[in-house]
């Protein structure tokens, strides 16, 4: 947590918006929950908007629902097996930070859980009701009230994957379990 660095708001649909795999965290009433999600992305840029999909079964969305916010954490490359445990379980009734040993801290405005270890950044998002998807749809939209992101990774805006770096890329789900970590980005040459 020590390299985690405030990203200012208009970036903070870039920690997202090359399609990783996320850690959805909620809290609410004494109880925590996390929960691995593939299909999370940046809706609009200012205010910055999210959306992520968590099914209405789940107990992370009963907590969702009940707090009104959630986190979303980006885990690192070093944190796949860490990601596919919490993906593979419900927290109905086990706590999965106890279990897995997941250190976590409050947000800094809505107290959601935001997990330090193996993370490269989290956004902390205020749930957007919307009425007429909740009992339809399985995707939630919020509205990023804060975010961090791991300087040795992401600054000024930007991601920087290199070999240095390789244990933070980010993981993107393939599915049946397998995940594939973000790797060199390359910048394609102007046409002639």
């Amino acid at each position: 947590m020590d390299h985690l660095r405030p990203v200012e708001l208009r970036h903070a649909c870039r920690l997202i918006n090359h399609g990783p795999t996320v850690l959805v965290t909620s809290a609410h009433g004494g109880r925590r929950n996390v929960m691995a999600a593939a299909w999370s992305m940046p809706v609009e840029f200012t205010p910055p908007r999210v959306a992520v999909v968590i099914d209405k079964k789940t107990f992370t969305r009963e907590l969702v629902a009940a707090a009104g916010a959630f986190a979303l954490c980006v885990p690192g490359a070093a944190v796949v097996g860490l990601t596919y445990a919490v993906g593979s379980e419900s927290g109905r009734d086990v706590d999965k930070f106890a279990r897995h040993g997941i250190d976590a801290r409050p947000g800094p405005v809505l107290g959601m859980p935001i997990i330090g270890s193996g993370c490269v950044a989290w956004l902390e998002c205020r749930l957007i009701p919307e009425r007429h998807t909740e009992d339809a749809y399985d995707t939630c939209f919020a509205e990023v009230v804060a975010a961090a992101a791991d300087e040795r990774i992401f600054s000024n805006g930007h991601w920087s994957l290199r070999d240095d770096n390789v244990d933070l890329h980010t993981l993107h789900h393939l599915g049946g379990g397998n995940f594939a970590r973000a790797d060199a980005v390359q910048r394609p040459r102007p046409a002639r």
